[in-house]
């Protein structure tokens, strides 16, 4: 058994006046959910207190319980996905700042008080921070930095200094509670579900800055695990297309905002300023490796197209069919 006891921070804004929210979902995850534990109770200042939300494992609450009895254990009730479990492990803060923290994201040294920072100020609703991707193996040579944000991490196009920003990820974000609470939390049944994947953080960062604004970190730094089969092209490909989908069906969510200036942004200066840079190491070095990954910035960007042409077309056909007198899908 091992016994891990948050709380013992120095005071101020930071340590006692935080709660980290940890959601996972399966054991297939048992080490990485340990060190993400482990990585947000060894933080200094530390936690007043330390919550992991179980999305619907009755099995995985009873391990953790059994196995960390200085931590509280939640189950998520409600709407089954990573907006649930978050909403759920949240709900039971009395901290006035939750930081949230992905089963498969370890937390470095200093990550949370770099988080915190940003909160001083009171216009600030909440803060993100960086995200290294831990590599299984080893990073594929035709993989652009560009679309790291693939497998959740930080992609070229970020700023590097802190600066205010339009979103950040739930694996490393900080929200003023009573913010976050004032929306809703994350939207009930949108966002990470089996193989569907939304960005539920996207959508809770927008309406949350209806209220104030959103500063990413840099320096507050977290290193997520990239498994083996999110190494391939084909999740490459997939993930692409489920991104370009997703934020089509956001901005539905979101009717009326002008929720997609980002992705515009990203398609018409971030993706072609790549594309040279890629074709001008490939021609200076006379290496494979950047035109590889000057192909895959073009393959990506038509798979999150795609999605997108899907999801638009989905919603004219659900239109269509409502204005016809038939049921709403």
């Amino acid at each position: 058994m091992t016994t891990f006891a948050p709380g013992d921070g120095q005071p101020g804004i930071d340590g006692d006046a935080v709660t980290v929210v940890i959601a996972c979902h399966t054991e297939k995850r048992w080490r990485s959910l340990l060190e993400a534990i482990r990585s947000a109770v060894e933080q200094r200042p530390a936690p007043a207190a330390v919550v992991v939300s179980v999305d619907h494992n009755p099995a995985l609450s009873e391990r953790l319980r059994a196995s960390f009895p200085g931590i509280t254990v939640v189950d998520n009730d409600g709407a089954p996905g990573a907006s649930g479990a978050r909403n759920a492990g949240a709900r039971v803060a009395s901290t006035p700042f939750v930081a949230f923290l992905d089963d498969d994201a370890i937390a470095r040294p200093g990550w949370l008080a770099e988080l915190l920072r940003p909160l001083e100020d009171a216009s600030v609703v909440g803060t993100g921070g960086a995200v290294a991707p831990l590599w299984t193996t080893r990073r594929p040579p035709w993989f652009p930095d560009e679309f790291a944000w693939v497998i959740g991490a930080s992609y070229t196009g970020l700023p590097e200094e802190p600066a205010e920003i339009r979103n950040v990820w739930s694996e490393n974000m900080a929200v003023r509670r009573a913010a976050f609470e004032a929306v809703g939390g994350f939207r009930a049944g949108f966002g990470k579900l089996g193989n569907r994947s939304r960005p539920e953080d996207t959508d809770l960062c927008i309406r949350m800055a209806r209220n104030g604004r959103w500063m990413y970190a840099p320096s507050a730094v977290v290193d997520h695990l990239v498994p083996a089969d999110r190494e391939t092209f084909s999740f490459f490909l997939a993930r692409s297309f489920a991104e370009g989908r997703g934020k089509i069906e956001m901005a539905g969510q979101l009717a009326g905002e002008r929720s997609l200036g980002a992705e515009g942004s990203f398609v018409t200066q971030t993706v072609p300023h790549g594309i040279l840079s890629c074709l001008r190491s490939s021609a200076e070095e006379r290496a494979l490796g950047p035109l590889l990954r000057a192909l895959a910035l073009i393959i990506g960007t038509a798979a999150a197209g795609a999605g997108a042409t899907v999801a638009i077309g989905s919603r004219l056909l659900g239109g269509s069919a409502r204005a016809a007198g038939s049921p709403e899908p």
